[in-house]
């Protein structure tokens, strides 16, 4: 298996996207490109697939949370389910975290993976027909607009696979073996998945 590179070696986003990379690492990589650093895994991606392409997603400044609480709350009021996503500028900041809690009555509301997907998905296609409703609809599971890309979870399958292959019951730390395997796949141009070839092709190290 090939290893992985460091991301200055990286020539474009197609060979970026043959490798694995946790959230921390995308994170740290958009840092040290100057583009926007913050949201998940998603979105960290986008920004990095732009900056191949030569455009750059800059750190968004962040008005509505800077001193003066009072501005963030009124903008808050302002925004109502008829609320056009691209008008509004639709971000996963604190302000939008407050809409939807007080739409929704969740204290602590969390973004889902698939409303990440339809943001994207929906500033790609500029679409002004689809509304904060809309989004929250997408919120509660009853309206579909893009669906998030699992293969971000393929660790948790990964373990998954590995967990459920009778050969690795010998193992008596399954998971330090597994997280093993998973780097050199993780490191790899290859699938991100497990397969029982792997026990014997590392079984020198295990």
């Amino acid at each position: 298996m090939e290893n992985r590179p460091q991301f200055k070696e990286i020539k474009s986003y197609e060979e970026f996207s043959k490798y694995y990379w946790y959230r921390k690492e995308l994170q740290q990589i958009c840092r040290q490109l100057g583009i926007e650093s913050k949201g998940m895994k998603l979105e960290l991606n986008h920004n990095i697939e732009e900056f191949f392409k030569g455009n750059l997603i800059c750190k968004k400044q962040r008005k509505s949370e800077s001193p003066g609480t009072s501005t963030q709350k009124t903008d808050t009021k302002l925004l109502t389910l008829e609320t056009s996503l691209i008008d509004c500028r639709f971000c996963f900041s604190q302000r939008f975290r407050e809409f939807f809690s007080a739409q929704t009555g969740i204290k602590n509301f969390k973004f889902n993976a698939d409303m990440v997907a339809t943001a994207k998905k929906v500033k790609e296609d500029c679409d002004k027909t689809f509304t904060l409703g809309d989004m929250l609809e997408v919120a509660y599971g009853r309206k579909t607009y893009a669906k998030y890309d699992k293969s971000c979870l393929q660790w948790n399958k990964f373990v998954k696979d590995f967990c459920a292959d009778s050969a690795t019951a010998r193992f008596p730390n399954k998971l330090k073996v597994a997280a093993h395997l998973w780097k050199k796949v993780r490191e790899s141009t290859g699938k991100k998945i497990y397969k029982h070839e792997l026990l014997e092709k590392f079984k020198e190290e295990l």
